[in-house]
């Protein structure tokens, strides 16, 4: 299978104080490093992950989710995962990590709720 890369596509709110990561294609080892680096270098209060246009999420994938929740708790800023299909809550689910996130149905919803 051919990997499809990961497009990302940033918002930024006019307030500043929630940015959106828009992910199209899928979440997998041959292409997280640089959503892992955007989350990495991104200080804003929220951080919200869109989901709703990723069709498949691997293992290093959700390890990259679990990571970016990880050192956004650490440093007191929050991360909500919005538009996260069946599919990929699944796999969430099977590992067992679904109880770490914060989702949202919608980036607007995730900015209402924070």
């Amino acid at each position: 299978m051919q990997e499809k890369p990961l497009e990302i596509e940033r918002v930024e709110d006019a307030a500043g104080s929630s940015v959106v990561f828009r992910l199209h294609g899928p979440l997998l080892l041959g292409n997280f490093f640089s959503f892992q680096s955007m989350v990495r270098n991104d200080q804003s209060p929220l951080l919200i992950v869109d989901l709703a246009d990723v069709p498949y999420i691997d293992s290093a994938g959700i390890g990259c989710l679990v990571g970016a929740h990880v050192s956004r708790e650490n440093s007191g800023r929050k991360l909500v995962i919005a538009g996260v299909s069946e599919r990929l809550l699944n796999s969430l689910k099977a590992t067992k990590v679904d109880q770490l996130f914060t989702f949202a149905a919608t980036a607007a919803d995730a900015r209402a709720q924070a």
